[in-house]
């Protein structure tokens, strides 16, 4: 495939997710408006039910959030960012991670979630730049790097063992550093989101080397986030975090099924 056809490639993936975020955004307003409607009629006479928002005013676009306003087109690019690189020979898709990481570090700057500003701004961009070197470059080994590969059982065995590493070591982070509280404080919240940091982190750090592992990382990733936002009683990142899983999970099974049998790594015992 030609630099061109990948570069359009890319576009259209932009097009489809401006479409789908689209359509989410519809469909958001449009609950927001029936669930209020609603509590306006059932409101009492004469109460001004719009002096409690808190109450009666469903808020699931919440525009007036300078951090969720920058955090939806990061959220539009990221989905291109997964159609594309879900092509194994799309490299291009990484300019897009790029961006929609600029744009999540300025966001978790914004929310005081220092931990993830600095994941995004110091190891995401840096995974997807290499990520664009070794992509763009395989091209010319004949074409036998570009086919995805499972991790070899040595290679899962430290991927597991980083992923506990890096979840206990920002639960550690949170309790002491940001939340300041005690370590059996909020275990579910500092669990999830330390799960959040470890699965994207060996996500975007498999993927510069084509692992089809990486896919199960995203997996987690939304997964973690779904949980989390549920427990924060968060509905738009639930609804998000939900997308992302249905995205996700198509883009794993389209590596799944372009991984050739040689190249099974650690999943070859549970293949017959």
């Amino acid at each position: 495939m030609s630099n061109t056809n990948l570069w359009k490639a890319l576009g259209r993936n932009l097009i489809l997710s401006f479409i789908l975020f689209g359509a989410l955004i519809g469909l958001l307003w449009v609950a927001e408006w029936i669930v209020n409607s609603q509590f306006t009629i059932l409101s009492p006479k004469g109460h001004d039910y719009l002096a409690e928002p808190n109450f009666y005013n469903l808020q699931l676009l919440k525009w007036h959030d300078p951090a969720w306003v920058v955090g939806l087109p990061a959220s539009i690019i990221g989905v291109a960012y997964i159609l594309t690189v879900r092509d194994p020979k799309n490299y291009t898709g990484f300019f897009a991670g790029i961006v929609m990481s600029v744009l999540l570090g300025i966001q978790f700057l914004l929310q005081q979630q220092y931990d993830s500003t600095f994941l995004f701004f110091c190891v995401f961009i840096p995974f997807q730049m290499m990520s664009i070197y070794k992509w763009s470059r395989s091209k010319d080994d004949g074409g036998a790097s570009f086919e995805p590969k499972f991790l070899d059982t040595p290679r899962l065995i430290l991927s597991v063992g980083m992923l506990v590493f890096i979840t206990i070591g920002d639960y550690l982070l949170a309790t002491y550093a940001f939340q300041q509280n005690g370590l059996l404080d909020n275990i579910a919240i500092k669990i999830l989101n330390g799960l959040l940091i470890s699965s994207s982190f060996l996500a975007n750090y498999w993927l510069i080397y084509r692992k089809t592992d990486s896919w199960i990382y995203w997996f987690i990733y939304s997964v973690s986030g779904i949980g989390l936002f549920i427990i924060l009683g968060n509905i738009f990142s639930i609804v998000l975090f939900s997308f992302f899983l249905v995205i996700n999970s198509m883009a794993g099974i389209a590596w799944i099924k372009a991984t050739k049998k040689e190249n099974l790594g650690w999943i070859k015992i549970f293949v017959k």
